[in-house]
């Protein structure tokens, strides 16, 4: 078949667009061929772009050379049509251009195709290694397609709202120096300083600081960041984040900002109206309700502390985690007994085992009476006081887990969201914010012996915990907070550091000598001399956000190119090796390694 050019015929409108209203107007569409149905003297071909798919018809009354052209399309090929909207005799309601066809008058075949590896529908079943090796195919899918183009939305309605309240787009390099963030970096070579290498940016942290000190007091960006770190399903090595910072302001004014956003992109994108302000929780609540500092908080089953009713009761399981300063905590799973079995209970209790537990103790409310894994250690009066606290009634289950604090409390937290799962409790198309604040300034770094930077080290603390710097790291707090979403961390920020002498005690309380301070982050405390208003702000993981308003399973349904699990980009190749030449311009001697 030859391939034809466009020559003066131009689109009018795209595919998706056309609606009964239109009956009568000659149009020009272009687009795939999702396929192409040959009823003898009648042909049909559903014809598809981003917004949808129109039928163009060819019939008895279609010009000779046009029909023969359409004889011989083939899925996938490019066309170009033109011809007259008419009515359908037979009304496909389970498209919006269900009503209407093309007569097609003048018809061109911009491009053909081969078989496509597989089939370009919704929801495919085909494996991703497949999938993302054709990946120019793979987004042609009308489910992928409007992922990207709601990604388009978000992305807009960002900047709009940023830019309506006084915030100013700007860019940040792209190979900085590399610092200390709590991930690897990704280090570019310089090939005129032998030796000596940039990073890609974790995040726009320090630059984004260094612009508050410049002066530019609302600052927003859709930053690219970049962390070597493993995959998972909500995870990539280059990402995308909603990056704000602002000058004059305190947690309130950031809080603020960031609710302000959410309300807005809800309402137009979703179509959904948030309640303002967001519920919040502080870390310390957030763990000792939900096992978790990004609660899903769609269901209830909060964890209860069953510590002083068990305390003294003789079991040693309960007895000895409470002596060696840890507790004893339950779940309550509501009408989960017909589901969990002492079969699928068995299963819990080593799910519970693979996440850190020693093991997981129950009680089922059977219709016949309780079962439980510990009751003749118990008498009746311990055992109705735990079931009473937990709130359990017949056919509940409760679940308790025994152990150090920072073993009890994630450990429920994964079996509440495990049951929940199972229990098909968790509403569908609901969304839930809340902050967490008041995160804990430092975590113990057993294996160093030393206290980290739970967030970044220009994390402010709280005012009154300042006092504990050097003396109980362990009571500080920091003014920092996170965003959730349904379980996920959608966004996290900070109150920053200004003062020099504060700056100073925090890198000593976290090991870093003056020489090492100066040497990773003499930049930006050099440029807190000259002047620096206070400032904070936060970042929002563009990807996930649109993975969780869409309700995808993986950040890869709204990323165009994304890597796979072992950060390889099946499509190009990528990472592949480099020539020698290359290497020697860089001064790199590449070392193999036996496995």
């Amino acid at each position: 078949m030859q391939i034809e050019r466009m020559g003066d015929l131009r689109r009018t409108l795209y595919c998706g667009e056309l609606r009964a209203e239109h009956c009568g107007q000659t149009v020009v569409v272009c687009g795939f061929v999702q396929k192409q149905r040959d009823l003898g003297q009648l042909i049909f071909i559903d014809l598809r772009d981003r917004t949808g798919i129109v039928q163009l018809a060819f019939d008895d009354t279609t010009d000779r050379e046009v029909f023969d052209k359409a004889f011989a399309v083939r899925s996938e090929f490019v066309l170009m049509a033109k011809g007259e909207v008419r009515m359908r005799s037979a009304v496909n309601k389970e498209i919006p251009t269900g009503d209407v066809e093309i007569a097609v008058s003048e018809l061109k075949v911009l491009s053909e195709a081969v078989t496509p590896p597989f089939e370009i529908v919704e929801n495919s079943n085909v494996k991703d290694e497949l999938r993302l090796k054709y990946r120019y195919v793979d987004l042609r899918r009308p489910d992928l397609t409007r992922n990207i183009m709601l990604r388009h939305r978000i992305a807009k309605v960002t900047r709009d709202y940023f830019d309506e309240n006084g915030f100013i787009e700007i860019e940040t390099p792209m190979m900085i120096k590399s610092t200390p963030e709590g991930a690897r970096d990704y280090l570019v070579p310089s090939r005129l300083y032998h030796g000596e290498f940039y990073a890609l940016p974790q995040s726009p942290q320090i630059y984004k600081q260094l612009l508050m000190v410049s002066g530019f007091d609302r600052y927003i960006q859709l930053a690219r960041c970049f962390r070597d770190e493993d995959l998972r399903a909500d995870r990539q090595p280059e990402f995308t984040q909603i990056d704000m910072e602002m000058s004059y302001v305190d947690m309130e004014d950031v809080l603020a900002i960031g609710e302000g956003y959410m309300k807005r992109l809800f309402k137009d994108v979703m179509g959904k109206d948030i309640t303002l302000p967001l519920p919040r929780l502080t870390y310390a609540d957030a763990m000792n309700m939900y096992g978790s500092d990004k609660p899903d908080t769609r269901f209830d089953m909060k964890i209860c502390d069953l510590s002083d009713i068990v305390c003294d009761c003789g079991f040693g399981v309960f007895t000895s985690a409470i002596e060696n300063g840890g507790s004893v905590r339950a779940v309550c799973a509501k009408n989960a007994v017909s589901v969990y079995t002492r079969k699928e209970i068995d299963r819990l209790t080593e799910h519970a085992k693979g996440i850190g537990a020693k093991g997981m103790a129950w009680v089922r409310m059977n219709p016949d009476g309780m079962a439980s894994s510990f009751a003749k250690f118990m008498d009746e009066q311990t055992m109705n006081a735990i079931i009473e606290r937990t709130g359990a009634q017949t056919g509940d289950v409760i679940v308790i887990i025994a152990d150090k604090d920072k073993i009890t409390l994630p450990t429920l937290g994964a079996l509440r969201l495990e049951m929940a799962k199972k229990l098909n409790v968790i509403p569908e198309d609901q969304y839930n914010l809340l902050w967490i604040t008041e995160f804990p300034f430092f975590e113990y770094n057993e294996e160093t012996d030393n206290w980290d930077a739970m967030h970044h080290p220009f994390t402010a603390p709280l005012d009154e915990c300042i006092q504990y710097l050097e003396s109980d790291p362990a009571k500080v707090r920091a003014k920092a907070y996170d965003l959730v979403l349904n379980g996920e961390e959608l966004s996290s920020g900070s109150i920053r550091i200004t003062d020099p002498t504060l700056q100073k005690k925090m890198f000593s309380a976290l090991g870093l000598s003056d020489e090492e301070a100066q040497t990773k982050f003499g930049f930006l405390t050099d440029a807190f001399k000259y002047g620096a208003p206070p400032h904070g702000g936060m970042g929002i993981g563009l990807d996930r956000l649109c993975m969780l308003l869409i309700g995808a399973e993986s950040l890869r349904d709204v990323i165009a190119f994304p890597k796979m699990q072992n950060a390889r980009e099946l499509m190009s190749g990528c990472p592949s090796p480099c020539d020698e030449a290359q290497l020697e311009d860089l001064g790199i001697n590449i070392v193999k390694t036996e496995e």
